[in-house]
């Protein structure tokens, strides 16, 4: 792997360990000596805005599209180590759950390619999407806000976000002045350790500059064994069989870290910044399996405001991502991918026509994926991108109206590969075209009505026309297509809002209708592995969500009941099948308690049996996961502290999640994690 010096998990895997783990303890420290004497804070320090920008490229905090996000404490309180399962929960989001170190979020049912991961509004390329065992580059420790759209209400961002948008934002790239003419220092340190992991994890903040500049450095680190388990489970190394209440081969080592930098002018701003992710982790279905994953983004962002013609402002984004990963077999490595990708993306801002704005664009990506290794089960591939599309909203009296269009053009190019004549070479091009409509009614005061409707078109990913080989992650042969054709869908979400105060409530109720959804569909079930091919057929997404809160007490104390609830029904209605790795119905209800610096929460999910499964699959029971939380706020100096602490799983309830591949692949092998309970500290300044 590399030079660095190695340790050994609880099962036996061993690991590089990233030398920056070694500097943590002390620049966190460090950090923590200067925020408790105050000497570099500065209290006038801005926070991000809690406007969902994913959900409205105007900025307006009144959003057609159903959205939530996540900052501050609420973020904090319910991050866990992967983008998937930290947003698993919210109405309408699951995860593909590979283990507690890989899984994406799943909007409504649809994951992978249907579901466009962000960074700060730009691609974020690298192979999560290509199998469920490949991790994103997104870690939730460094993340400062994280916005969720769900549905099809983000045409600007491309026509394979049928299924949702999440948009994951940090403070590498600042777009406003941080500080006055005089300057100063702010930032965060965080620690936390955990029992069901043994995670040891930090994470550093610094920023700097006065109005004219500023400056950011972060960097953090994860430390963790294999994750506790309600069961006990056997794990076999080197010919040996043990048995251990833990998930076999679920340790991991993270490390990452960035470096940015703004300049602001008086009508805008021009910021560019350098990041890396290094990460080392258990793939849980094979004991002996692990993945090194190493990613670098370079990112350039600008924008000029109040132009004062017909355009208001323009804002450019630039980012160049380089991944790779190697998959090694008890230390023998083995398939390595790589993943190199370029986005440019340009926005424009036009004058007002009467109570009509809007903005409109231009999108190009290109990227490289290359396996080499006994795993390849893709070809050498190049993809290219272009895109126009525009976003405007009409003011009425009594709300507003939205359009939305994007015009593509698609390119996608199997090389086949060097090594391996199976694969075919050949071109493909398509011209997907998205379009939707949505409508806002201030029906009342205390009551809003949203209608979202729009026809999408994605064009297949490589392989999907191209992949022929056997796919460890999913136990099947996998082939692709090349004669598949856009994927077409019509959308339709309707939803009900109402607010009194600090009282809420939320109803949305969706439709996916795909005239050719590109599903991987059993060829030959009798071979060994199993054979699969991508065909087209008829699908249909039904569902609901509902989310409200109640203010049960307001005086000296304050107390909530937060309630969530969801559904989705999926079917190929080709063959009258249900379709596999959905998320069965979820109810769910919090206590939340606050009072002066103390804060506390009781939380209860009901998830139900999913036994809508296609034929030869494997249904999942229900269950029942309780957790708590308790934060208390205190000051040093001029710094702020806050103490929390995280019980999870409480009962230590066995669950096998319906959303993930493993429970049809690897039968018993990872169950949702067990009880643990997590502490830590954060120190702002």
């Amino acid at each position: 792997m590399n030079n660095n010096p190695k340790t050994r998990s609880a099962s036996g895997a061993v690991f590089a360990m990233p030398r920056p783990l070694k500097v943590m303890p002390t620049a966190a420290a460090v950090l923590a000596l200067l925020a408790g004497t105050g000497a570099l804070a500065h209290e006038d320090a801005s926070t991000l805005s809690t406007v969902v920008v994913t959900g409205n490229p105007l900025g307006s905090n009144e959003l057609i599209a159903p959205a939530e996000q996540y900052s501050g404490d609420e973020l904090l309180l319910r991050s866990k180590s992967t983008l998937g399962e930290t947003l698993d929960g919210t109405p309408g989001v699951s995860s593909t759950y590979f283990g507690p170190n890989a899984s994406r979020p799943v909007i409504r049912g649809l994951d992978g390619d249907r579901i466009r991961i962000l960074n700060n509004g730009g691609a974020s390329h690298d192979a999560s999407s290509l199998s469920y065992d490949h991790a994103t580059t997104l870690d939730p420790l460094l993340i400062e806000r994280v916005e969720v759209l769900r549905g099809p209400g983000a045409l600007q961002y491309g026509g394979s976000a049928v299924g949702g948008v999440v948009n994951v934002i940090d403070s590498r790239i600042h777009r406003e002045p941080l500080f006055d003419a005089q300057g100063g220092v702010a930032g965060k340190a965080d620690l936390g350790l955990a029992s069901g992991n043994r995670e040891q994890s930090g994470v550093v903040v610094l920023d700097a500059g006065t109005n004219r500049y500023a400056l950011h450095a972060d960097v953090m680190s994860r430390n963790t064994q294999d994750v506790a388990a309600p069961v006990d489970l056997a794990c076999t190394r080197g010919g040996i069989t043990t048995t251990a209440r833990r998930i076999c081969n679920s340790a991991s080592q993270t490390w990452g870290g960035a470096f940015g930098g703004s300049v602001f002018f008086d009508r805008g701003y021009l910021g560019a910044s350098l990041s890396t992710y290094d990460t080392n982790y258990g793939t849980v279905a094979e004991d002996e399996v692990s993945i090194r994953m190493r990613s670098s983004r370079f990112a350039l962002e600008g924008e000029v405001r109040d132009l004062g013609g017909a355009l208001q402002s323009v804002k450019a984004q630039f980012s160049r991502n380089d991944y790779r990963h190697t998959e090694f077999n008890a230390d023998a490595p083995g398939t390595q991918f790589k993943t190199q990708g370029n986005d440019l993306r340009l926005q424009a801002r036009h004058a007002r026509l009467g109570a009509l704005e809007g903005v409109i664009g231009l999108q190009f990506e290109d990227s490289e994926f290359s396996a080499d290794g006994a795993e390849a089960y893709a070809p050498y591939s190049r993809t290219r991108q272009s895109a126009v599309f525009a976003h405007e909203e009409l003011g009425t009296a009594w709300g507003k109206l939205s359009a939305g269009a994007r015009l593509e053009s698609v390119q996608v190019e199997s090389f086949g590969n060097p090594t391996e004549a199976r694969f075919i070479a050949g071109t493909r091009s398509f011209n997907p075209g998205s379009y939707a409509l949505g409508a806002l009614w201030n029906v009342a005061p205390e009551w809003q009505l949203t209608s979202n409707l729009s026809w999408n078109e994605r064009a297949p990913k490589d392989y999907e026309l191209f992949a022929d080989g056997e796919h460890v992650a999913t136990n099947a042969k996998e082939v692709g297509n090349a004669n598949l054709e856009k994927e077409r869908s019509t959308n339709l979400d309707v939803g009900a809002a109402w607010k009194r105060g600090a009282h809420r409530a939320r109803l949305q109720v969706f439709q996916h209708r795909f005239s050719n959804y590109i599903s991987l569909e059993g060829t030959d079930l009798t071979a060994s592995p199993p054979e699969y091919s991508y065909t087209q057929v008829q699908a249909r997404f039904t569902g609901a969500e509902v989310s409200g809160n109640i203010r049960l007490l307001d005086t000296g104390h304050k107390l909530d009941l937060a309630l969530r609830a969801d559904t989705v029904r999926a079917d190929n209605t080709s063959t009258d099948q249900p379709l596999p790795r959905i998320a069965p119905m979820r109810l769910g209800a919090t206590l939340l308690w606050s009072s002066g610096p103390w804060g506390a929460r009781l939380g209860v999910d009901q998830i139900a049996a999913q036994d809508r499964v296609p034929v030869g699959q494997r249904a999942t029971d229900g269950y029942t996961l309780w957790n708590a939380a308790l934060t208390y706020r205190a000051k040093a100096g001029k710094s702020r502290l806050l103490w929390y602490a995280r019980l999870d799983n409480i009962g230590d309830t066995l669950a096998y999640s319906a959303s993930s591949i493993l429970t049809q692949t690897a039968v018993g092998k990872a169950p949702l994690p067990g009880r643990s309970l997590k502490a830590g500290l954060q120190i702002s300044f």
